[in-house]
């Protein structure tokens, strides 16, 4: 207990410059480490989704080609598909 008027006033000051130096170290923390992690990630999973969907529109084309080339065969592997997912909803 500050026995002192004058020590009891500084309190409030001190712990104000204390919240202000932190306030500024976390803001620091953020602008140099946490904000460039996050926009690497951010970059890493758009490159991933990038190169994801290109894939699966090659698959699809690759897909559509063989039902042009085979349509018969497509449809009868659509009507198993259907049969079996049928049947296992039940």
């Amino acid at each position: 207990m500050p026995t002192n008027p004058r020590d009891a006033a500084d309190k409030p000051e001190d712990a104000m410059a204390q919240i202000a130096r932190l306030r500024e170290q976390v803001e620091t923390l953020m602008r140099e480490t946490v904000t460039p992690a996050v926009e690497e990630a951010a970059g890493r999973v758009g490159a991933v989704a990038h190169d994801a969907g290109v894939a699966m529109r090659g698959r699809a084309d690759a897909v559509a080609g063989l039902v042009r080339e085979q349509p018969l065969a497509a449809i009868c592997i659509a009507a198993a598909l259907g049969f079996l997912l049928g049947r296992t909803g039940r």
